[in-house]
């Protein structure tokens, strides 16, 4: 029979040797880890080093190689890949995220968040089917509330570059147009685009519930009374394709200079005189805009004389200077003033036109883009509505 003692000598040998072989493994993990914390904390001044020296490219490189793809550096893959986009080089950017798509570490979340960026780069190269599928996946399945309202927003830039008006309409109403007041113009003006698609095929019917959808959805909307009073020339109510173009005025006031030649053109198929002078008059009264005094001022010269038109754009001009003013008020000298006398204002006049023909006459309020026409939706920073007359001493 074995001696009590030595037996209980024996456990407790055991009992310390596993001990110590415990104690051993905890000092070697900690060892290693702070090896491998001295190695990623190199990488980081080096990439550091890189940035300070101004060489982006190898500090990007050098914080690519540092880091492993597992649960606590997703979120940072993610961003390096958003810079590459936002650098220009969406190629590695895609690179980046799909073989972030590849990695059975993903949470859902973190998953449909690479989704969402991986589109973002297929949209900026222009691979338009493959980003609709990727959004088609997430926005049915997303659990993210604002994974899913980003990936909406971002269908609807696809559907509005693809011209794919009513899609767009079907996904931005109704929660992201009662978030986003940009939306809601850009809604209204979706339904402007299918109305004018009716007007042209000869359907005013359906134009017309577009126009009172724009306008439910956003009562400023001036393209949609533009278009309203569009359907009434074609049929040949000139006093409501008036009363359309005056509603402008009450939308936007600084759209009023462009429903002068309709409401000119509409009151001249009515063989109204009259009734465009007191237009005109009304009009100088609430907002002397330029184009509508010269109107008035030709009017007033070819029904009561010169001096009515020169005594009208003098009172102006005094109240409300402006280039184009100053232009008809020397073509009205130009008919009165001695042969002799005339040198000096055709070479005034010279000068004037040469102004007015190298100014533009809409400008974007966004992002300041300038041209010789309207347009509706601004080929620069691609806002909805935005574009309008330049007023003051060189415009209206």
């Amino acid at each position: 029979m074995p001696d009590p003692v030595l037996l209980l000598i024996l456990v407790a040998a055991i009992g310390i040797g596993w001990w110590l072989g415990r104690m051993e493994r905890k000092h070697y993990r900690y060892r290693q880890r702070a090896l491998s914390g001295q190695h990623l904390s190199r990488d980081y001044f080096v990439g550091l080093n890189f940035l300070l020296n101004e060489q982006p490219d190898r500090a990007i490189e050098t914080f690519v190689q540092a880091l492993e793809v597992n649960g606590d550096t997703i979120d940072t893959h993610i961003a390096l890949g958003n810079l590459f986009r936002m650098r220009g080089e969406t190629d590695r950017a895609v690179r980046i995220h799909q073989n972030l798509l590849a990695r059975p570490v993903l949470t859902s979340e973190q998953s449909e968040q690479v989704q969402l960026e991986l589109a973002r780069d297929f949209m900026r190269l222009g691979v338009l089917d493959r980003v609709e599928r990727l959004l088609e996946g997430l926005v049915r399945q997303c659990e993210n509330e604002h994974t899913a309202t980003a990936a909406k927003r971002l269908m609807v830039d696809l559907y509005e570059r693809e011209k794919d008006w009513q899609a767009a309409i079907d996904v931005a109403l109704p929660q992201l147009v009662r978030q986003d007041e940009s939306l809601r113009r850009a809604a209204a003006h979706w339904h402007c685009e299918l109305a004018e698609q009716n007007i042209e095929e000869g359907s005013p019917g359906p134009a017309r519930r577009h126009l009172k959808q724009a306008l439910s959805i956003d009562s400023s909307c001036v393209r949609a009374n533009w278009l309203y009073a569009d359907i009434e020339h074609r049929a040949g109510s000139y006093r409501n394709e008036i009363r359309a173009l005056r509603r402008i005025r009450d939308q936007d006031s600084d759209m009023v200079p462009i429903t002068l030649a309709p409401i000119q053109r509409a009151f001249d198929l009515l063989d109204d005189e009259a009734g465009l002078i007191d237009f005109l008059h009304d009009q100088v009264e609430k907002a002397p805009y330029v184009s509508f005094v010269l109107l008035l001022a030709e009017r007033l010269r070819t029904r009561d004389g010169i001096e009515h038109a020169t005594r009208l754009v003098s009172e102006q001009l005094q109240r409300h200077p402006s280039l184009r003013g100053i232009d008809y008020l020397m073509d009205l000298y130009l008919k009165e003033v001695p042969e002799h006398e005339l040198e000096h204002l055709r070479l005034l006049k010279r000068h004037t036109e040469q102004l007015m023909a190298e100014r533009a006459r809409y400008r974007c309020k966004s992002c300041g883009f300038q041209g010789e026409r309207l347009y509706w939706h601004c080929p620069s920073c691609r806002q909805w509505g935005t574009i309008k007359p330049i007023t003051g001493l060189e415009g209206e």
